[in-house]
């Protein structure tokens, strides 16, 4: 029988983990301290065991009431049409994640930040002070937490555009070649393509 919200809301802990199954492999774990997790039982056609059997998976759909019953059977379905068109949805969802961890390294900031370490030890302090002053200042604000391969040539310029409007003109110019700079540090890194 199909999970209702009344349900989920009224499971109370038990000494052990037990749980509020929903059909088509999708149920809800209820842990002894009150946390509710969903979760995909399904069996892998990618993966099979040592007796030959494929391979029975659980996914982690997310927690209740942040996945709320709709949006966890959603989920459940989107699984289900991942494995009907041969991807398995574990796998699936690691690249997703992995592509997302990445993404978070690679931030402009990160990779600029990473630059000027390696490279202020050669410079004087109060250019070096002046730098990364100006990155902070004008550049990370607008620019910071992109992937560094996801900002345009357009997006760039509009930042510098800013900073010149202020009447910045020579602060402008040398953003630009900062920015030139950790650009092409992040393509030597293999981090950015142009």
């Amino acid at each position: 029988m199909p999970l209702t919200d009344v349900a989920i809301r009224k499971a109370q802990p038990r000494a052990k983990p037990y749980k509020l199954f929903d059909g088509g492999g999708l149920y809800l774990l209820v842990s002894p301290a009150g946390d509710k997790h969903w979760r995909l039982k399904y069996r892998s056609p990618f993966e099979r065991n040592k007796r030959g059997e494929l391979k029975e998976k659980l996914l982690a759909l997310g927690a209740y009431p942040a996945v709320r019953l709709p949006e966890a059977r959603a989920k459940r379905d989107d699984a289900k049409k991942l494995l009907a068109n041969g991807r398995d949805p574990m796998a699936v969802k690691q690249e997703t994640e992995r592509a997302a961890s990445v993404a978070a390294e690679n931030t402009f900031e990160t990779i600029a930040r990473e630059w000027f370490e390696k490279f202020s030890p050669k410079w004087a302090k109060s250019h070096a002070d002046k730098i990364i002053a100006r990155l902070e200042n004008n550049i990370f604000p607008f620019l910071g937490k992109r992937p560094i391969k996801d900002i345009t040539a357009p997006e760039l310029l509009a930042v510098l555009r800013k900073i010149e409007s202020r009447g910045a003109v020579d602060t402008a110019h040398r953003a630009h070649q900062n920015c030139g700079q950790v650009f092409r540090y992040a393509i030597s890194t293999s981090r950015a393509e142009r």
